[in-house]
């Protein structure tokens, strides 16, 4: 018996255990599918590619999404302490202010832009110092590009050249512009949710961490939530919770293990023999993400990260140099397709690499790599179960541009990137393409677009927050229909925000934790601000 029991141990759930634990009276049990974070590439920023496909991987993709020729599309997703923050590109960006202001003016009070600010700054350690929108001696270590390649600087150059405005801080006052992102890494090496909140607190006595724990589904008593059912190799375990159970599963995991415990639309769930709890229609719909399509060219020069994981490059890594210390795609910036527009609709990045067929396929020399992604998509999708068997993956749609409008945005957003690929100092530094409209037109664009668009890892919104006859989750992210039983994750965003979703779900997860804890926000300080040791098992 546990007063709270999580599933999940990624960005949020990792915050969720931490802040919880911090009262000595309460104790916390923490369940991940996955294992512990000890894949060495894991610590390496630059590595993130290679982790697709294998072990901390659950390797989902969508349907035949229907505007992208039918194809199926990579989803990876983190399956290890960290969850995808121990997978991802490391982009520290919390998104536009107006993003959470709409959330606020669609019916979301306590969730607007001034109320989410003390959370960013309380999660925040970063290297630049204390400011107004900026925080120190938070868990999560926030720090500049170590390595600077030329080939991404040619990049920034050209976009300067073509228009757009120079920022030094996309977390800033303004987002629009280009230059140097900040990265969740700690003296070069990745700083995930694990490395910053949990393994620092690791040996609490009151904070339980089961590693390798398959969540079958949640347990009721009538409509409360009283624990959660779950399976460790062939060992079926039950977890008993005295107060809450928290689903921090993400944004395909949670509403799957909804609908697997009876909740969502009970016409779904009983023909699979799932006994419906509560109706909630709003369950696994209203699915986003950010679509992202490039360029990639052959290079003219060998700084790039082909080749780039040798003996000297990791012994520049560990002191905290070199070009292994990046993500890879730390350079880029935000754009308006249209000067008609008051915010940016597209972000951009710049990868000295070859980056294509998802990332799936190693590449053959040296390259570079430039792409888009459309940052306020409308087109949503939905997300079902096929099986009643808790390990079936599900059915995923995307819905990937049947609204036009995105796909108008991405066009163009690939047209700007074609200009600056052409612009100077960057186009003497390209060789021959390899990924490429094969004409200027915007037929050919959008042929290319409807092959090459990829995920840009960033899914939210199955269960979402909110007022309305879709919302799953109340404004304390209380699951509508029952009690005791939260969802807290990307999954309850109202909408996708402009930008990289990691550092959002971790100021969601410290705005539940105080929720949870009846209490209001204070600066406040933690004593997970510096990595551990303590591996749980």
């Amino acid at each position: 018996m546990y007063d709270y029991v999580i599933v999940g141990a990624g960005s949020a759930g990792c915050v969720l255990a931490t802040r919880l634990s911090e009262d000595p009276n309460i104790s916390v049990l923490l369940l991940e599918a996955g294992g512990a974070d000890t894949n060495q590439l894991i610590r390496i920023p630059a590595a993130w590619p290679a982790l697709m496909r294998t072990e901390v991987d659950w390797d989902l993709s969508t349907g035949y999404e229907p505007q992208c020729n039918n194809r199926r599309v990579y989803l990876p997703r983190g399956k290890v302490l960290g969850g995808s923050s121990s997978t991802n590109g490391g982009i520290y960006i919390r998104g536009h202010r107006r993003d959470f202001d709409e959330w606020r003016e669609a019916g979301c009070d306590g969730w607007g832009w001034d109320d989410l600010l003390p959370y960013f700054i309380r999660a925040e350690d970063n290297e630049r110092g204390a400011s107004d929108l900026h925080g120190v001696g938070g868990p999560m270590k926030v720090s500049d590009v170590r390595y600077r390649n030329a080939n991404q600087q040619a990049f920034i150059d050209a976009a300067l050249g073509h228009g757009l405005p120079p920022n030094e801080d996309f977390n800033g006052p303004m987002q629009e512009g280009v230059g140097w992102y900040q990265t969740n890494t700690r003296d070069g090496m990745r700083e995930s949710a694990a490395s910053a909140y949990l393994h620092p607190v690791i040996n609490r006595p009151n904070l339980t961490v089961r590693t390798r724990v398959h969540a079958l589904k949640i347990l009721f008593d009538g409509t409360r939530a009283v624990g959660v059912a779950g399976t460790r190799l062939d060992e079926q375990l039950g977890f008993r919770a005295e107060r809450e159970v928290i689903i921090s599963a993400g944004a395909y995991g949670s509403p799957q293990l909804l609908m697997l415990s009876g909740i969502g639309r009970p016409d779904a769930l009983v023909p699979l023999g799932i006994k419906p709890v509560a109706e909630l229609p709003g369950v696994g719909v209203n699915l986003q993400d950010h679509t992202v399509c490039g360029l990639a060219f052959l290079a003219k020069n060998d700084d790039t990260l082909f080749g780039a994981f040798n003996e000297a490059n990791l012994e520049l890594l560990a002191r905290g140099e070199g070009p292994l210390t990046g993500p890879g795609n730390q350079a880029g910036g935000f754009a308006r397709t249209s000067p008609e527009l008051d915010i940016p609709d597209v972000q951009l990045f710049c990868v000295p690499a070859l980056f294509v067929d998802e990332g799936l396929v190693p590449p053959h020399t040296h390259g570079v790599s430039l792409a888009a992604c459309v940052t306020k998509p409308v087109s949503t999708g939905y997300l079902a179960l096929v099986s009643p068997d808790p390990t079936a993956k599900p059915l995923i749609m995307h819905n990937y541009y049947t609204e036009p409008i995105d796909l108008h945005t991405q066009i163009a957003a690939i047209r700007l990137c074609m200009q600056i690929a052409h612009s100077e100092p960057l186009t003497s530094r390209l060789g021959d393409p390899v990924l490429h409209p094969t004409t200027h037109s915007e037929s050919a664009i959008a042929a290319h677009i409807r092959q090459h668009t990829q995920t840009s890892y960033h899914a939210t919104s199955s269960c979402k927050m909110g007022t309305d006859g879709l919302a799953v989750v109340d404004l304390e992210l209380r699951v509508r229909g029952v009690d005791a039983l939260r969802v807290v994750d990307a999954s309850i965003m109202p909408s996708v925000p402009r930008g990289n979703t990691g550092a959002a779900t971790v100021a969601i997860a410290e705005k539940a934790a105080d929720l949870i804890r009846g209490r209001t926000h204070t600066a406040a300080t933690s004593s997970a601000t510096t990595p551990g040791t303590g591996v749980p098992v």
